[in-house]
């Protein structure tokens, strides 16, 4: 009786363990026909990421200005009667840019110049009586050897002798006074005219007719063309790795290109604020510069171990850039980077990506997120 009891409890187990099994593999069998299979993409170029040695260095960026610029002021407070250029006008040298009022400039210059002609007539007549003055002078000191004239009379002709010497000497100092006086006056009237001090071109004007030119204050600014270069600030902890003369990576992004230039100069003060040295780059000349581009300069000093990725890897997505990267299932999934500094048609990654990765080499515009690649 008890083996009939113990034999049914068992049979009663096994049916509830065979139950529960039929249940289970029911339930597998639906998440499995629920779960769609992963699209398969065939035909898509994959690329496996080796690090490679790229050029090391100090990158910096700064600003494109003309290698000559002068701001031109003026010297003599006055109205301005004319403004002769425009911003982007060229210019030769000695051209007149603008006027000030020289009225009164004009009228020193004639004082000048009658002064000039009244000093030039009263240096002739003290030269015509001090040579009267020499030649008595002389008949008198022959008269005296013949003792036909008392040494009272004597030295009383020598003495108008040499007061009519040093009126003379007065008189060519003043004839000089008065000369110079005058190309003062000619300086003052040349004032009057702001002058082009180099060819170029106009980059600033600050000034209208009737408005009122301050010494000092600038109305006009002239750049040379042809010569430019790009001051940059570089940290004072990577100023160590630039020298005068070193060759210089410079990018332009304005114009989407590259230029070589050379270390022209490093100012020696740093700014108290930022801790950077200001370090000018000559440039080559290019008919595309102008001041106030913006450009990036790189300094190279060795080699580094890095990543690069070529360019059509990767896909932007809002403001961030990812790189479908390919997994050991064959599955690909998107992985944001930080991408650093381009290299022609490859770009450097600095995060999100490891050596031996596999990533797609161009996705295009396709969504490949989830999917798997045959």
């Amino acid at each position: 009786m008890r083996k009939t009891k113990k034999l049914g409890l068992t049979f009663v187990a096994l049916a509830l363990l065979v139950a529960a099994g039929l249940l289970a593999s029911c339930s597998a069998k639906k998440e499995a026909a629920a779960a769609p299979a992963a699209e398969i993409v065939r035909d898509l170029p994959v690329l496996e990421l080796k690090a490679v040695a790229v050029p090391d260095g100090v990158e910096a960026v700064g600003t494109v200005r003309a290698a000559d610029t002068a701001p031109l002021a003026a010297q003599i407070m006055g109205a301005v009667t004319a403004a002769h250029v425009q911003e982007g006008d060229r210019v030769k040298r000695g051209q007149v840019l603008a006027e000030i009022d020289g009225a009164q400039a004009r009228a020193s210059v004639d004082r000048a110049q009658a002064a000039v002609e009244s000093s030039a007539h009263e240096a002739n007549a003290a030269e015509a009586d001090s040579m009267l003055a020499t030649s008595t002078l002389k008949r008198y000191q022959q008269l005296l050897d013949k003792k036909a004239v008392s040494l009272q009379e004597f030295d009383e002709v020598r003495t108008r002798a040499q007061a009519s010497a040093a009126h003379r000497e007065m008189a060519h100092s003043g004839q000089a006074q008065a000369k110079a006086a005058l190309a003062q006056a000619r300086t003052m009237l040349d004032y009057t005219h702001i002058r082009a001090p180099f060819d170029g071109v106009v980059t600033d004007k600050r000034v209208e007719a009737g408005a009122m030119a301050v010494p000092g204050v600038p109305l006009v600014t002239v750049e040379r063309t042809g010569r430019f270069r790009l001051e940059a600030a570089v940290d004072e902890s990577k100023l160590r790795f630039i020298r005068k003369g070193q060759a210089v990576t410079v990018k332009l992004d304005a114009l989407d290109r590259q230029l070589e230039g050379k270390v022209s100069e490093i100012v020696p003060a740093a700014d108290a604020a930022s801790r950077s040295f200001v370090v000018k780059v000559e440039l080559p000349s290019s008919p595309d510069l102008h001041s106030g581009l913006f450009g990036r300069a790189f300094f190279l000093h060795g080699e580094r171990q890095s990543l690069l990725v070529p360019s059509t890897a990767v896909v932007e997505r809002g403001q961030l850039q990812g790189i479908y990267v390919v997994g050991g299932d064959r599955m690909v999934a998107l992985r944001y980077v930080t991408l650093g500094r381009a290299a022609g048609d490859r770009v450097e990654v600095l995060s999100g990506l490891q050596p031996g990765d596999t990533l797609v080499v161009a996705p295009g515009t396709r969504d490949l997120g989830g999917k798997r690649i045959q």
